[in-house]
């Protein structure tokens, strides 16, 4: 039941501190890992703050981003009211939002027990877990690349085509827009092309860290798979880490996507024994 004392109405700018405030001092935080913070989010119609006694006690975030998908980016909640009241206050009014919008597909990855029964309420199920893998610097296996395609850095002038890849390779879920892969090259550590003579046929970025380094994203066109090139894109990429001292690398891609599990096997990455259920509901 919704406590009627809650009142909630669309974030805006001067919500920047206290919402900063219930992401830094409040027990109950969930974040998206994500190219932005939550509060870049700031001023996206799908992003609201629910009030109590004229304090902002919560906050939650669904922009959508790329089209029909909306990832739920922050939910934070402070300890004024229940997880139960706070949660179901600002749901209704971002589902009747969305609803209204047809066909979104709303999407969580939760990393914390006590949001599941939130999603769960909400009419969320789990569609696939999230596994993380790990490479621990060990000698790559001979690998010969196919001659006929070349791995070079990838530059601004590449990411149109880049989001061709992208949408290619991944179902809407996992797809990332053009501005997403422009602040994803811009946060890069390392971010690089495969081409072939007429065109771009993959990419990998990349972040780097005081602990090494983690393969955010890897795709390769659908009528180009099978022939070594993602394979190529992830070889260079931990040989030239490995350069740089970077010994430690992880990956995450889900539980169900044998192929790319295959891969990161074969190239040394082991699981690292971590998991979290995506959560879907589709409105």
């Amino acid at each position: 039941m919704v406590n009627l004392d809650i009142q909630v109405r669309k974030a805006n700018q001067q919500d920047h501190q206290h919402i900063s405030n219930l992401i830094y001092y409040e027990p109950y935080i969930h974040r998206h890992l994500d190219w932005r913070t939550p509060l870049d989010w700031l001023g996206e119609p799908e992003f609201w703050v629910a009030e109590y006694g004229r304090l902002v006690t919560a906050s939650l975030a669904c922009p959508i981003d790329p089209a029909g998908i909306a990832w739920i980016r922050l939910f934070a909640c402070s300890g004024e009211l229940t997880l139960e009241d706070s949660w179901a206050s600002l749901w209704k009014v971002a589902r009747n939002t969305l609803v209204a919008q047809g066909g979104i597909t709303v999407a969580a990855i939760s990393s914390q027990d006590w949001f599941v029964p939130l999603l769960q309420t909400a009419g969320f199920s789990v569609r696939q877990h999230i596994v993380i893998l790990e490479h621990d610097g060990r000698p790559l296996p001979p690998f010969e690349a196919n001659s006929d395609i070349t791995i070079r850095p990838m530059t601004e002038g590449d990411l149109p085509a880049v989001a061709e890849v992208d949408a290619e390779a991944f179902i809407p879920l996992w797809q990332n827009s053009l501005d997403a892969l422009q602040r994803a090259l811009n946060q890069a550590g390392s971010a690089t092309v495969a081409e072939s003579k007429k065109d771009i046929v993959g990419y990998q970025i990349s972040t780097h860290n005081p602990f090494g380094g983690h393969l955010a994203r890897l795709a390769v066109r659908p009528g180009d798979q099978r022939q070594g090139i993602g394979r190529a894109l992830v070889y260079d990429l931990l040989r030239d880490s490995a350069r740089q001292g970077l010994r430690k690398f992880t990956v995450n891609t889900q539980n169900d996507n044998q192929a790319s599990l295959a891969l990161y096997e074969s190239l040394g990455f082991k699981p690292a024994r971590e998991e979290y259920p995506v959560h879907i509901v589709q409105l």
